[in-house]
C-alpha cells in the first residue's frame, strides 16, 4: 500500500501547443504531451526564476502527465535566416551566431514547424516545496506558453495541492476548464514507476540551459482511467 504524498496538480490547455523534440535547422517538431524541461520551465516562469537561474527548488521534482486530449497535428511553414556554420564559432546558439556574422552574408531558408491543436493536459508534480509553485502559478511573474511563445494557455492553470497515494489518484482531483468534454484520460506518463511494463526514454533533463543541452530521462507509459473531478 502506497503512503499518502502532497502532489501539486495543475492543468495544461492552448488553442495551439508545441510539445519540443529534438529539432534540426528544417524541421522543428511536436510529440504529444510536454516533457519535463517543458515544465520544469513553465514553473520556473511562474516563479520569475531566469534561463541562467537557480533552478534548484525545481531540478529535483517528480512529474507526471495525463493526456486528456493531445490535439490534432498542424504543420506550418516559416521562412528563417540563418548564418553559415563557417562564419560563427558557436553555430548551435543562434545570437551569438547572428552577431559574429556582422555583414557577411546570410541564407534565407524554410523550416517546417509543428504544432498540436487544442491539447489537453493534466499534470502533477512532487517531491518538493509545493506552496511556493502553487503561488505563482497561481500570479505568474512571466507569461506563460504551451511551447513556444506563439502558444498563450487558454485558461488559468487552477493550481491545488492535494493528497492522495499515487499521482493518478491526485489528477482526479483536476478542475478543467468548463468548455471541455475530453474530462478522462487514458495514459499518463510518470516519473517513479521503475516496474512498469512499459518504460520509454525522452532527452529532457535540461543539463545547460544556457547552450540547449538535454540529457536522457527514463519514464514509465501507464495505461490508465483518469476522470477529473470538476470544471475550473
Amino acid at each position: 500500500m502506497r503512503s499518502v504524498t502532497d502532489y501539486l496538480i495543475f492543468q495544461l490547455t492552448a488553442a495551439l501547443g508545441s510539445m519540443g523534440e529534438l529539432a534540426g535547422h528544417e524541421r522543428r517538431g511536436s510529440l504529444t504531451w510536454p516533457g519535463r524541461s517543458a515544465l520544469v520551465g513553465l514553473m520556473a516562469a511562474a516563479m520569475g526564476i531566469r534561463r541562467d537561474g537557480d533552478f534548484s527548488a525545481l531540478d529535483g521534482l517528480s512529474v507526471a502527465v495525463a493526456i486528456f486530449s493531445p490535439g490534432d497535428a498542424l504543420r506550418d511553414y516559416h521562412t528563417v535566416e540563418t548564418v553559415p556554420s563557417a562564419a560563427a564559432r558557436r553555430p548551435q546558439s543562434r545570437p551569438a551566431a547572428m552577431a559574429e556574422a556582422g555583414k557577411l552574408k546570410t541564407n534565407t531558408t524554410i523550416t517546417l514547424r509543428d504544432y498540436r491543436t487544442g491539447p489537453l493536459y493534466g499534470v502533477a508534480v512532487w517531491g518538493g516545496a509545493l506552496e511556493p509553485i502553487r503561488d505563482a502559478l497561481l500570479r505568474p511573474v512571466f507569461t506563460l506558453y504551451l511551447g513556444r511563445k506563439s502558444c498563450p494557455l487558454a485558461a488559468p492553470l487552477a493550481p491545488e495541492i492535494v493528497g492522495a497515494d499515487s499521482p493518478e489518484v491526485a489528477l482526479e482531483a483536476l478542475r478543467l476548464p468548463g468548455w471541455r468534454a475530453d474530462t478522462t484520460a487514458k495514459v499518463m506518463i510518470s516519473d517513479g514507476y521503475p516496474d512498469a511494463a512499459r518504460q520509454e526514454i525522452r532527452h529532457d533533463i535540461a543539463s545547460d540551459r544556457r547552450l540547449w543541452h538535454f540529457a536522457p530521462r527514463e519514464f514509465a507509459v501507464l495505461p490508465v482511467t483518469i476522470t477529473a473531478g470538476g470544471a475550473a
